[in-house]
């Protein structure tokens, strides 16, 4: 089976949020303390959804 336009964009997508990770990770460390807080509970939601969205991917569904 070959690989679809659309499997290629959202791998796209995949290496868009790794390439933002690691700009957030180059920040943090001029950030507030108060600022961090706030970011890593905004990571905490986007990586329930990661966790959620990788198990049903492995599932098949």
């Amino acid at each position: 089976m070959g690989t679809s336009g659309e499997l290629i964009r959202l791998i796209n997508y995949v290496d868009d949020i790794t390439t933002t990770l690691r700009r957030i990770n180059a920040f943090v460390a001029a950030m507030e303390t108060d600022e961090k807080k706030r970011l890593a509970e905004s990571l905490k939601a986007a990586g329930s959804n990661l966790d959620a969205l990788v198990v049903r991917l492995e599932k098949g569904q």
